[in-house]
């Protein structure tokens, strides 16, 4: 007998719009992570908090990277140094990093290939049968934990 994958059809195509918008959405959430980090790395070096123009957004997030902690900002001197930046921006990146790679774990488990299809939540499952009819069925429903004890 096939698996549930083999027997699942899907109607929809995939194509190119979700792959290129998670890609968008994975740049944009690095090179805000950039600019988030060299705010953070500002702070701690007693400077005003600075963000780019929009326009300046992508332009300037190479230059922090470079070491510049004032790439497309006008902030007040002192700037962070560039070990402290690139430390701050490397701490933010890997915050953002360790996200993506939960929301990526949540969104397989949810929607992905290997999901358990047409099996309720414990939840509807209450719902529908009622704590008492669980509770009469629970040697059927977990024969693992509620089976019969031997008796030696």
């Amino acid at each position: 007998m096939g698996s549930q994958r083999e027997r699942r059809t899907d109607p929809y195509p995939l194509t190119w719009e979700i792959p290129s918008a998670i890609f968008a959405g994975s740049v944009l959430a690095l090179v805000l992570g950039v600019h988030l980090g060299r705010g953070l790395a500002n702070l701690t070096a007693g400077t005003s908090w600075g963000w780019p123009a929009p326009s300046q957004l992508f332009r300037s997030a190479i230059g922090v990277l470079q070491g510049d902690a004032s790439a497309g900002v006008d902030v007040g001197l002192p700037v962070a140094g560039p070990n402290a930046l690139l430390a701050w921006v490397l701490g933010v990146e890997l915050v953002v990093m360790l996200g993506y790679a939960a929301l990526i774990w949540l969104c397989l488990h949810r929607w992905g290939p290997n999901r358990t299809l047409g099996v309720a939540s414990v939840d509807e499952a209450r719902q529908l049968l009622g704590r008492q009819r669980l509770y009469a069925a629970r040697r059927v429903i977990r024969p693992d934990l509620y089976g019969r004890k031997v008796k030696r």
